[in-house]
């Protein structure tokens, strides 16, 4: 089906499907979380579709940033969403708010390469919560976009914390959350 994006695998019918749903080659979808666009496209188009439809999505350049997510104690599901520019690449960074069950909320943290899975090995990440007393760090590789923030969670690639651990590193409601990116 992707024979003309780039596509050069021959497979049986019964193989096709499965092949299809993870092929490199298919359309991105729009990897911004929290919101409801229909926006599809080629890799080369994300960036121009995230900076004319996503406006409000900050961009920092450089290696290591702090990821500042405000208002941390807005009541239901919240996603905090920023990019981070090095190494020649685009990085989303996501922190998303959600009541686990009756009353419970989990942070989770990550980190997502605009490229391909084979251009997210190339790289690590390392997110940081500091406090007087206390550090929090998770390292991981960043899932590519084409995998998004709902499969980094539910493969428990990323920083996963709870509200008391969130109040324990935020500052007045807000969390900084230190991001570096390297390459391997």
């Amino acid at each position: 089906q992707y024979a003309t994006t780039g596509c050069s695998l021959t497979l049986h019918h019964t193989e096709k499907p499965k092949h299809e749903a993870i092929c490199e080659y298919r359309p991105y979808s729009c990897p911004c979380p929290g919101t409801s666009c229909d926006w599809e496209g080629s890799l080369e188009a994300v960036m121009s579709h995230l900076m004319h439809a996503h406006k409000s999505i900050t961009t920092l350049q450089g290696e290591d940033i702090i990821f500042l997510a405000t208002d941390i104690n807005l009541p239901g599901a919240v996603d905090w969403v920023m990019m981070q520019s090095c190494f020649g690449h685009h990085f989303m960074l996501v922190l998303k708010k959600q009541e686990k069950c009756e009353g419970h909320q989990q942070f989770y943290a990550t980190v997502l390469l605009i490229g391909t899975r084979k251009q997210a090995e190339n790289f690590q990440y390392r997110l940081e919560l500091h406090g007087s007393c206390h550090r929090l760090t998770w390292e991981a590789s960043p899932c590519s976009i084409h995998d998004g923030v709902s499969v980094a969670i539910r493969n428990s690639n990323c920083l996963v914390f709870d509200t008391a651990t969130a109040h324990l590193f935020a500052d007045n409601g807000n969390l900084g959350i230190n991001v570096t990116i390297s390459m391997c």
